[in-house]
Formats: C-alpha cells, structure tokens, sequence
C-alpha cells in the first residue's frame, strides 16, 4: 500500500526531502547483506509505498509540498531533480508569496480556508494515483505559523475527505530555549488540533536530536540539515519495508495501519516517541561492531530510563518490582511507563534474537496485557549500511516533561494576555485557547496516571 506525504512549511518541506534521500540511499545500496530475492521484493516495496515510476525511470515521491512563501519548496524540488536519483512531481506543490509571519491562527483561520481547494486537489490528484492508498503521513513543526497552522487546518481536511484513512502527523518540538517568541502558544494549538483529527502523532525533539548530532554524530557546527538528516534516518529505520510479527514471508503490506494497530489502543493516548540504536557517523561504521544482546539491552534501559540515545543513559532506573501493591503514584522516580512498545529489527541474524525482556508485564500499564502491548518487526535487509541496528517506535510517558513545560509556559502568557490581540485579530477567541488547554490538560493527566 502507498503512502501519501504532506510536507507543511518550511521545517516539513526540508525534512521530507531529506526523508526521501534518505529511502532513496537505502535502496539503491547493494550493502543489503541478504538475499538477492529478498532485496529485490524489499526495493520493491519500498518503491511501492513512497514511490510513483514514470516513464523516466527516475522514481517520482508520493508527495504534496505545501509552504506559505516559495523559497523552500522551490530548493527541495531542484535538490531532488539535480540527485538524479529521485525528484517531486512539478505539478505537487503548492506556494503562496506571502509566509504566515510565525502566527498560528493566521495559518489556521486565513491562509487555510483561502487555499483548502487548491492544496486538497493536490491532494486528491496524488491519492488517486496510488493503486492502494495506505495513508498520510504529514510533516511538520509545531513552533511556527505555516506548518502548525495551516498543518493543523489540513490535517483536519484530510480527516474530513478521507475518513477512513490511516493520518500521523510527525511533529517536530521546537527548542526548549525558543526559536519564536509564541512558539508555546503554537504548539498547544497545534497538538490539542491534531490530537482531534489526527490517529499519531510521531514526535522528533529538536534538543534531542541535536545533543545525538553533537555526542554521537560528532559533528562542530550543527546546521538544520544535520538535524534534518538525522530525524530523515530514524524515520526511514520505521517505515522501510519489514515482517510484521507473525506475518509469514510477505513484507508488511500497511505500515500505518500496521503502526496505528500496535501503538494506538485508546484514542486518549496518541504520543508516539522514536529511538534509535546505533547511531554514528558513517566512517566509523567499519571499525564498529554490535551484538545484539548488547543493543537490546541499552535499547530496553533506554525505554524505562527514558533516555534519548545510548549515551548517557540512567542504568540506576529499575522496574517496579511485580507483585509490589504501590499505587501508581510511588513508581520508581524517572520510570517510564509504556503503554506499547514496537521493536524493529534491521540485519544480520535477525530472527535469532531474544526480545523477551520487553514483554516484562513491569514496564506496561495494568489494563493491558503485555502480549497485546508489545511487538517486533524484523527484516535480514540492512538499513542504510548498519550491519545490525534496531529502532524502537514507543508510546510512553516519554513526553509528559516537555508537554507539561510547553503548556505551563503557554499558560503564563495567556494569564497575562501576552501577544493575544496577534491571534484574535485573526479570529481565534480566548474561549479557544481555554479548551486546547482543556485538551491537554486532560493528555497529561491520562499519561501521569499510566
């Protein structure tokens, strides 16, 4: 099945090439470490699900580039076309002259409902192209005016044209510091919108990734487009073709519904994180060597650790102890409740490996029983010139710091009416802001209570 992706402003659009360079790399390497049978109906796969062929031979992406100013999108499509490896359709894109000035509401309520014919033809033409339409997968950032607002807008016009359709949302979490004076009032409107229209939402921290870009990518002066690449590998590491648990010989043929399926048991719990393991600069790959025992058991303590790469991890934090009739409240300090987990597996000597430290009933909530709440993807295909690496997709109480600071933040502004006259001149109300609040207000507590 195919995967429609809907690049949203400036942030969406430099990470969705990226995302497709990076699913391009993969497939064209012949380091695949496996059969040639089995490469080949993985290439296909992956050509099928992100992927339109033309005459041209040269593959075309499954993809709508929408941004409020040109610039941008205009770089993606001439990087694309110039690799020669791939490029965009040059009648996907859609670009206006005039930008969103960082405004939320000015996204949401004028540059949306001005330009939702336009953008959801687009949309519509693209959908129609696809022999079996998996879903959407749409991108974006939460701190500016384009992508949070007008992302917000369309994913909610993507849940009214397509019902039935599979939509995560990957959200990118602007730095703790602020790279926009309103970026706390963007994002609560932005994640209280999505988390009624959308069925995930998949969730890159930017001060994550940059602290794996400065301690494991070694890299001096961090630009975007390391980040960029960075959150490019971790997600093709989730969606390039691979076994679902107990799927037989075939390649998953749904990865979104495959991922909704094992992730999202209650609508109230949406939050996915992402971890990878190993993650290095690409010339040190020769001279590194992994075990699988070893990556299982930083990736599991990195899990209940909640810590964002192998570095640096807590190994202190433990379980709670089964059996132990401590309320939930008393759990060990820093531990990190899942309420599921998927491992996937990329390399050699996949099938071999022993996950069962994850179906420890400790780490999951009670209501759920640890056999539904975890599940492992495997492919003896490499990824992207790892000889073994491993990702794991969680929906956890890993968000909770950050979400309950963004929120308190927004609140602070909005008790003192800070800079609100700049979104109710675009029609959003102060009763509007209460009930985003009111959203995710009732989020965190559902995740505090795991």
């Amino acid at each position: 099945m195919s995967i429609v992706t809907v690049q949203l402003g400036q942030c969406g659009n430099q990470i969705g090439h990226e995302v497709f360079s990076a699913l391009c790399s993969d497939i064209r390497g012949t380091h695949g470490l496996c059969s040639k049978k089995e490469n080949e109906s993985y290439q296909d796969s992956c050509k099928e699900r992100f992927f339109c062929e033309e005459e041209s031979a040269v593959p075309v992406a499954r993809a709508v580039l929408v941004d409020m100013e040109p610039k941008v999108i205009s770089q993606a499509l001439s990087m694309a076309a110039s690799s020669g490896l791939w490029k965009y359709s040059s009648r996907s894109h859609f670009c206006q002259k005039q930008g969103s000035g960082n405004n939320w509401a000015n996204g949401y309520c004028v540059h949306g409902p001005r330009h939702k014919e336009a953008i959801m033809d687009l949309v519509q033409t693209e959908a129609e192209r696809c022999d079996r339409l998996g879903g959407f997968f749409t991108i974006m950032s939460m701190a500016g005016g384009t992508g949070s607002g007008l992302g917000a807008f369309v994913t909610q016009c993507l849940r009214d044209a397509f019902p039935t359709s599979f939509i995560l949302n990957h959200v990118i979490w602007p730095y703790g510091t602020g790279e926009v004076i309103v970026q706390n009032y963007n994002s609560v409107l932005t994640l209280s919108h999505l988390y009624h229209s959308s069925d995930g939402l998949l969730v890159h921290e930017n001060d994550v990734i940059h602290k794996i870009c400065a301690q494991l990518m070694n890299i001096k002066q961090i630009s975007f487009r390391d980040v960029n690449q960075v959150i490019a590998h971790q997600l093709g590491s989730v969606f390039q073709p691979t076994h679902p648990a107990g799927g037989g010989s075939g390649y998953s043929r749904n990865p979104l519904g495959d991922l909704m399926e094992t992730l999202v048991p209650h609508p109230e719990f949406r939050m996915l994180g992402l971890r990878n393991i190993p993650q290095m600069p690409e010339n040190s790959l020769p001279y590194s060597t992994f075990s699988w025992p070893g990556l299982i058991k930083h990736l599991r303590q990195m899990l209940i650790a909640n810590a964002q790469m192998e570095e640096g991890i807590d190994w202190q934090v433990r379980p709670p102890q089964p059996g132990s009739s401590i309320p939930s409240t008393n759990k060990p300090l820093h531990f990190n409740t899942s309420i599921a987990n998927l491992v996937i597996l990329r390399g050699k000597d996949v099938h071999s490996v022993d996950l069962g430290s994850f179906q420890d009933p400790s780490l999951y909530t009670s209501w759920l029983n640890p056999q539904d709440a975890f599940n492992a993807w495997r492919t003896p295909r490499a990824f992207n010139r790892y000889e073994k690496s491993a990702a794991l997709v969680s929906n956890s109480q890993f968000l909770l710091k950050p979400l309950d600071s963004i929120v308190g933040k927004a609140w602070n502004m909005f008790a003192s009416k800070a800079y609100l006259h700049q979104y109710t001149k675009f029609g959003i109300q102060e009763e509007d802001f209460l009930d985003c609040f009111t959203t995710l207000e009732q989020v965190i507590s559902s995740y505090t209570n795991l």
